[in-house]
């Protein structure tokens, strides 16, 4: 038999790569642009035994799906930019708690309601820096639908290998156009199942005692060990501490189990870089029409490149630095003020020669728009 094609939303194409990823436990609040994962989960995870829940808002969304990743679920919601703003103190309460689960962002215009049918790529820096404290946190996202399923699957393998959030940031407009997706056969893409703790009942368990490769086993909250779970700074029992050394542990831990990796975390596509002295730098559908337009100017003998960012957060500065090491200019992409785009100016050599290609006013940034800013950096002789 032959491999399974659907023609889908790039909403249901996440949908899809998280059941295949083990996903069994999901609660959320309908909101546009993300609804279509809330509606299309209420009729397929019951039919596959795992439970939704619609909850009253965005905080208890979050919050139902904590205590669920506790139980020993895997576990997901999805949101956009305003309920993704309500979800922050939960957020930082799964971030020091190292709670797996997974949380959709399909970003609109904002602020506040903004414009909630429309494209924006504004929630870059709100999925870094949104929960306060000192924190790392694992944020991907994709351009297509069959990327969109495999990053789906990614996000659920890094959140219960690292026992951390991990924010799934797509868009309007991947979240809203169909086209194909190929739905891989059972086994064919890797899953990771939670790393159950091997201590027997009735023995002394540690639940933030890490192994020698830096993962912490977990036990089922309500099974056989009981342990403290809470937001504040905790030792290994999980117990308050504001003991200095505790402190400084922790925190570093949390940090470094994600920053210490940002090589291995990154995700990524390149095209045509070998010899391209103009480089882009887009991620979401932003990319799409940086692609476009790389493989239509590269007709005309133009030497343009594109890198693909499939991981924001922990930014791959590395990868950025030596893909773009040998660019005469480099232009980021985005459809928001340029959140991405000071990051790019730390990774590179010469950031005098990185650029902004942009839109702010809810409109897809088309082929058209970035080419217009390539003629004016031209223009100026770089």
């Amino acid at each position: 038999m032959g491999k399974t094609v659907r023609f889908v939303q790039g909403n249901e194409a996440c949908v899809e790569g998280a059941l295949y990823a083990g996903l069994n436990f999901y609660a959320g609040y309908p909101i546009t642009p993300s609804t279509e994962i809330a509606e299309l989960l209420s009729l397929k995870l019951p039919q596959r035994g795992g439970k939704f829940i619609q909850m009253e808002d965005e905080i208890a969304s979050l919050c139902a799906i904590i205590g669920a990743s506790l139980t020993g679920c895997k576990v997901m919601t999805a949101t956009s930019g305003p309920g993704f703003s309500l979800m922050q103190e939960a957020l930082g309460y799964a971030v020091m708690a190292e709670i797996p689960c997974v949380i959709v962002d399909v970003q609109r215009g904002g602020p506040s309601t903004g414009i909630p049918t429309h494209v924006s790529q504004g929630d870059v820096n709100q999925a870094r820096w949104g929960t306060h404290g000192d924190h790392a946190i694992i944020t991907l996202t994709a351009s297509n639908h069959q990327d969109v399923f495999a990053i789906t699957v990614e996000a659920f393998n890094l959140s219960e290998t690292y026992r951390t959030p991990v924010i799934l940031l797509f868009d309007e407009v991947v979240a809203h156009m169909r086209e194909k997706l190929v739905l891989p056969e059972p086994g064919e893409l890797h899953t990771v199942e939670r790393l159950k703790t091997a201590v027997k009942e009735g023995v002394d368990y540690h639940p933030y005692l890490p192994r020698e490769d830096g993962r912490l086993p977990m036990s089922d909250f309500g099974g056989v060990h009981r342990y403290n779970v809470t937001g504040l700074v905790h030792d290994m029992w999980g117990f308050p501490s504001t003991e200095p050394r505790v402190v400084h542990g922790l925190l570093r831990h949390l940090v470094d189990k994600i920053e210490n990796r940002a090589h291995e975390l990154a995700r990524f596509k390149e095209f045509h870089l070998d010899d391209a002295d103009i480089v882009l730098i887009a991620y979401g559908s932003s990319a799409r029409s940086a692609l476009h337009l790389v493989e239509e100017r590269r007709r005309r003998g133009e030497r343009l490149g594109l890198l693909e960012l499939q991981t924001l957060w922990p930014f791959p500065a590395d990868v950025v630095r030596t893909r773009c090491s040998r660019a005469r200019a480099v232009v980021v992409v985005e459809m928001n003020m340029g959140q991405l785009l000071p990051s790019v100016k730390l990774a590179v050599e010469r950031p005098d020669r990185v650029f902004l290609a942009n839109r702010i006013d809810g409109v897809f940034i088309t082929p058209a728009d970035i080419h217009n800013i390539l003629r004016i950096i031209q223009g100026k002789g770089v």
